[in-house]
C-alpha cells in the first residue's frame, strides 16, 4: 500500500488502522501536581531554565497535571476514565489557550515532549475540594463535570513549570 496523509485515511472509508501511524505515549513520572478548575491569573513565567549546558532542568519543565477520581476508576470502564482524562485535559488547554505557557507547551519544538502527571483523588468530594484550594491560589485549571449526569470526573490545569505547581500536588498518589 501507497503512502497517504494520515489526515486522508482517516476520512477514507476504507480506514485501516494498520495504515495509520503509531501513536506514541508518554508517562512522566513528575513530583505530584496540583489541579485548578478556574482561569485565574498567575504571574507569567519562564519558559524553562537551561543549566549551564544547555539542558532544561527537570523542575522548570512545563506540565500539566491530569487528577481523575479513584471511585470512578474502579467503577467505571477504562475507556471512560480515560475519556474523562482527555476531555479535562484538552478543556484545559482550550481554554487557556491564550496563555505563552500554553502556547510553548503546544509549539513544534515541543510537541513531541509534552510532560503530563496523572494523579488520582478518592472522590468527588475531594476533586471538588482540590479544584477550589486551585482557584483559591489562582491556579489556572479545568474541572470537567460530565453531563447530563453532572459529576465531575477530572480536573486538568493549563500547563504551567513544574517548579511552579507541583507543590500544590504533592499529597496525592500518582495515578496507577
Amino acid at each position: 500500500m501507497k503512502k497517504t496523509d494520515p489526515m486522508i485515511l482517516i476520512n477514507s472509508p476504507a480506514l485501516k488502522f494498520s495504515t495509520l501511524p503509531s501513536l506514541r505515549s508518554r508517562v512522566s513520572a513528575l513530583t505530584p501536581p496540583r489541579r485548578n478548575t478556574n482561569t485565574s491569573s498567575a504571574a507569567p513565567m519562564e519558559f524553562s531554565s537551561l543549566s549551564s549546558g544547555g539542558v532544561k532542568e527537570p523542575s522548570d519543565l512545563l506540565v500539566q497535571y491530569v487528577v481523575l477520581r479513584r471511585d470512578l476508576i474502579d467503577e467505571w470502564p477504562l475507556g471512560s476514565t480515560v475519556t474523562q482524562g482527555c476531555h479535562a485535559a484538552v478543556a484545559a488547554i482550550w481554554n487557556h489557550r491564550h496563555c505563552p505557557e500554553t502556547a510553548a507547551y503546544l509549539s513544534a519544538s515541543n510537541i513531541d515532549s509534552m510532560n503530563k502527571v496523572t494523579m488520582e483523588v478518592k472522590g468527588e468530594a475531594q476533586i471538588r475540594n482540590l479544584a477550589e484550594k486551585l482557584r483559591a491560589e489562582g491556579i489556572e485549571h479545568t474541572l470537567w463535570i460530565e453531563q447530563p449526569e453532572n459529576i465531575p470526573t477530572c480536573l486538568a490545569t493549563r500547563p504551567y513549570q513544574k517548579s511552579f505547581v507541583s507543590s500544590y500536588f504533592k499529597r496525592l498518589k500518582l495515578c496507577k
